[in-house]
């Protein structure tokens, strides 16, 4: 930034919120002096440069761009106005609309990082209010770039079905891992080198697809013409309702997408996604 931009990331100790601190201060988007956080308990021993405070709207007096990173139930109860700042909500379900009226802004966007923040591969969807101006546009996108890759959509709509399909990040990979893991045990194979070999057949995909740039269903095409064992795989997946499989889950996924905004009015607790998971080696959560 070519000016020292205040930044605040409300839940900055929660999983998210503290992959996309680390991936800003990587950046060097901003100074860690610059960067205010906030905790819910015990106060968090890493960004030890960088301001905490349990106190929310002392966290929005002191930014000029908010990152709200809390569970959509939650975010209700922080009771903070922005008097007009950029607000970048990274919550699933909570409308542009809800937004505004609540923190007091026009200036909103809704986006959804997944997981792989925390190395640097998230992919994030994000859509912005009609007043957010051109350089609040290159400040998400430097955000979001620092987290890995990203792309301004056109609807609340294209957010709510990508929650599901990119949102979810490692979650359906790792569903695919667990199975073929799963499948090697019953089959005798250690359990170590089923997970290397199944680690190594994921990373390696993913980094085939990035560099080759094809359509999926090209690649899936070419092994399915060469009639080997890799083709009997696949042909015996769709048998078995793989494909059906994967869109009743995205659909899923999208219904939820859409009630959790309901979840303010009702009172009931969304589920755990990206926001809030407890760190194994990282401190408390946010």
């Amino acid at each position: 930034m070519s000016e020292a931009l205040k930044i605040g990331v409300i839940g900055g100790n929660g999983w998210l919120g503290g992959a996309i601190t680390q991936s800003i201060l990587d950046a060097k988007l901003t100074s860690p002096k610059d960067l205010t956080l906030s905790y819910r308990s015990e106060r968090p021993t890493r960004f030890q440069d960088s301001y905490w405070t349990r106190d929310n709207q002392e966290l929005a007096d002191r930014s000029d761009v908010i990152i709200v990173s809390v569970r959509p139930a939650d975010w209700p109860s922080l009771g903070i106005t922005v008097n007009g700042k950029l607000i970048i909500s990274v919550m699933a379900g909570i409308t542009l609309g809800q937004l505004a009226e609540q923190l007091k802004t026009e200036r909103v966007v809704r986006s959804l990082p997944n997981a792989a923040a925390e190395v640097g591969k998230s992919y994030t969807p994000w859509v912005a209010s009609t007043q957010v101006t051109d350089r609040d546009r290159s400040i998400v996108r430097r955000i979001f770039e620092a987290c890995g890759s990203t792309d301004e959509v056109t609807s609340e709509a294209d957010i709510d079905y990508l929650t599901g399909l990119s949102g979810s990040g490692p979650a359906f990979p790792a569903l695919l891992a667990d199975a073929m893991m799963k499948d090697a045990a019953e089959h005798g194979i250690p359990s170590e080198i089923a997970q290397r070999a199944v680690t190594a057949v994921l990373v390696g995909a993913g980094r085939l697809l990035e560099r080759r740039k094809e359509c999926p269903a090209d690649t899936v095409e070419t092994f399915v013409g060469y009639r080997g064992t890799t083709a009997a795989a696949i042909e015996a997946m769709r048998a078995g309702g793989f494909d059906a499989a994967v869109a009743a889950g995205l659909a899923a996924a999208l219904k939820k997408s859409v009630r959790m905004g309901d979840y303010r009015r009702s009172g009931q607790r969304g589920p755990l996604l990206f926001y809030e998971r407890p760190q194994r080696k990282r401190g408390n959560v946010s």
